[in-house]
């Protein structure tokens, strides 16, 4: 049996929510702030509330993805009688803050753009209400694969987050790595398929570090900070000889100065956790 749901906010990616509950035969009730935004969904078979109380209270599960917690506030139904699933990108303070208004309320992170929902290769994170989010999970999966990170209604952001930190992180080593390498005019086509390869390996260096993070014993095994500042330094230089901005790498090598100087030359990279909890 399909359950009803209602979806407040109809940017691109609240109405790529709404579209993914449709194409998956709920029933589906929207509302925006302009009603404009609706009739696409309309079209589609949603049924457009005309305000947000009305939204809120037509059915058991409320989906929210507006601007941020302070839009969400002014047009929450204080007597929401349903679960809320917030959508909305906060921080886990403001979701913690959202769980202590006796809600059944869900947190979400959603880890990909609009046109991923309802691919079950992409996967949103939820935190929060253990029963609210068991009873909604079934409809949730319409959306991308739903990942519970457990009762605290912050992880669900803290974790986003973190995750989104990784991918800046990535993806601009990645340009920074492709403008070295076109300054010598190579391309940046020729270039990446050997950089997406070099991201397996990359990814086992991440297997080995975690068990060393949460024990707190950096063993340079692999290779050691002594290592890593030498070729580091290689990467600064050929950054500043083509006159790219060295300040990424740079940032590197000066993390790896104040390890192996604080004595730690002999440890692996991982032991740079320690520099950013200072």
């Amino acid at each position: 049996m399909h359950s009803d749901v209602a979806v407040l906010g109809l940017g691109q990616m609240g109405s790529a929510l709404a579209s993914a509950f449709l194409r998956a035969g709920h029933r589906v009730t929207v509302w925006n702030r302009s009603s404009a935004r609706t009739a696409p969904l309309v079209a589609q078979g949603a049924h457009a509330a005309s305000s947000a109380v009305e939204a809120q209270r037509s059915a058991p599960v409320v989906v929210a993805c507006v601007l941020d917690y302070p839009a969400l506030m002014e047009i929450l139904d204080p007597e929401l009688p349903g679960i809320l699933v917030n959508l909305t990108s906060g921080s886990p303070e403001q979701a913690r803050e959202m769980a202590g208004r006796g809600l059944r309320y869900v947190d979400g992170g959603i880890m990909t753009t609009p046109p991923g929902i309802g691919d079950q290769r992409s996967m949103i994170l939820y935190s929060g209400d253990q029963d609210a989010f068991a009873e909604a999970s079934g409809l949730l999966s319409a959306l991308a694969e739903p990942i519970n990170l457990g009762a605290d209604p912050g992880l669900a952001a803290l974790y986003d987050t973190a995750l989104l930190s990784i991918m800046w992180a990535t993806l601009t080593g990645w340009l920074h790595a492709s403008a070295l390498v076109t300054a010598d005019g190579a391309t940046a086509q020729h270039f990446t398929p050997l950089a997406t390869r070099w991201l397996g390996p990359v990814a086992g260096f991440i297997s080995t570090y975690t068990p060393q993070v949460d024990a707190g014993a950096y063993p340079g095994s692999d290779a050691t900070l002594d290592v890593h500042l030498a070729t580091l330094e290689h990467l600064v230089h050929a950054s500043e000889v083509r006159k790219i901005d060295a300040a990424l790498p740079r940032l590197f090598h000066d993390y790896a100065v104040r390890a192996v100087e604080a004595g730690h030359g002999t440890d692996g990279w991982a032991r740079i956790i320690e520099l950013l909890r200072a």
